[in-house]
């Protein structure tokens, strides 16, 4: 049989696409290289609990449309992102909003709050003598002021990309936004929360009735022979590896993880808990639980499971999680992206495929509108 599209991973593009496909009636073959569908989303059953095996995601859109789209696979939950960051023990609420900064300086009223930011900003700003900011420590500063900087930004973002601020370009913090509310939620988007019995569910969902296979190599057992069993190629693997690396390596950040079962029903009150020190070697604490688990609901399940994440460089084997978007990186994407342009009949998708970090919901939408361009011709 040959296929009308081979599609390589399965994650929420690859899935999304494969459904949009299926849809329209083309046939598809799915192949994924772990032992498990769902990339990133995969989640594991552990003393009860969904863990994202990958780190935590949470889905959050302002797009109605995907909204509904997702949740006619499954209904998803009310869970609200509020993290807390613990700097050398001190607790602060995210992201910056009126409660961290009556946290941090014990003002009141939001005309206090404003008049202590800025203060701190004009004094980053007299500090550059009229220049541009030449890295990202000194755009940060100009931003938000040095407690805010120097307790939850400064030694996180450096877990987080092992280097200095100093050598950080500014250009990576355009903006840090200041919320001057009482609201600890996360994200703005309207629609956020947690696909009820998890993300495995919403890609079983999307991959029903569709062929697809697990341990499956792309580069070892179809980059040479697929167009022998279909008429074209979906690629959401890495982009610089479909050209075996001609131009170059693309630099990649990853996360590791260490994931432990506790014996409490409660471990620390919140599913995510960032590090901002260098005092703790991860970047942060994610107790899976609070993502499904509401009230008593904690309590019933007597155990839980939580992981520490650390940030590193990318090596070879690893699992490649967020461009390095610095000038080097994105000029050679740049390369690799007209190459991909001259590839017939292979879609490029996805955050590695199109070296682009994407957050779930706009991972889909993009599937969705290139199934559409595809198949409304």
């Amino acid at each position: 049989m040959k296929y009308d599209y081979l599609i390589v991973g399965s994650g929420l593009f690859g899935a999304t696409f494969a459904y949009c496909a299926r849809q329209t009636g083309k046939h598809c073959l799915v192949i994924e290289k772990r032992p498990h569908l769902g990339g990133n989303t995969y989640c594991e059953k552990i003393e009860g609990i969904n863990v994202h095996k990958y780190g935590a995601h949470i889905f959050h859109t302002n797009n109605k449309e995907i909204w509904d789209f997702v949740n006619s696979f499954v209904p998803f939950n009310r869970y609200t992102n509020c993290p807390i960051a613990n700097y050398h023990g001190e607790l602060y609420n995210l992201p910056f909003n009126m409660n961290t900064f009556t946290q941090l300086w014990g003002v009141r009223t939001i005309e206090e709050a404003k008049a202590k930011i800025d203060e701190q900003r004009a004094e980053a700003l007299t500090s550059l003598n009229g220049r541009e900011p030449a890295n990202l420590e000194e755009q940060a500063l100009c931003l938000v002021g040095k407690d805010i900087f120097y307790k939850l930004i400064k030694e996180y973002t450096e877990k987080q990309w092992g280097r200095p601020c100093t050598e950080l370009p500014a250009f990576i913090i355009r903006r840090l936004p200041l919320r001057f509310v009482f609201d600890n939620n996360y994200f703005n988007d309207p629609y956020q929360g947690i696909p009820i019995g998890g993300y495995n569910v919403l890609i079983n969902k999307l991959l029903e009735g569709i062929e697809t296979n697990t341990n499956c190599d792309f580069f070892g057992e179809f980059k040479d022979s697929w167009r022998e069993i279909a008429d074209q190629l979906v690629y959401t693997g890495p982009l610089d590896e479909y050209f075996n690396f001609r131009l170059g390596r693309l630099d990649w950040r990853t996360v590791t993880f260490k994931t432990r079962v506790e014996n409490t029903p409660n471990y620390q009150g919140n599913a995510v808990i960032n590090y901002t020190s260098h005092d703790a070697p991860y970047t942060r604490v994610i107790e899976h639980k609070h993502f499904e688990m509401f009230g008593q609901a904690v309590y019933n399940c007597p155990k839980t499971v939580v992981s520490e994440e650390y940030s590193a460089e990318y090596k070879p084997g690893m699992e490649q999680f967020y461009p390095v978007n610095d000038e080097r990186n994105n000029a050679l994407a740049d390369q690799y992206r007209e190459l991909a342009a001259k590839e017939e009949n292979v879609i490029f998708g996805g955050r590695l495929a199109e070296y682009k970090y994407y957050d779930m919901a706009p991972v889909i939408e993009k599937a969705i509108k290139t199934a559409n361009i595809i198949f409304l011709r």
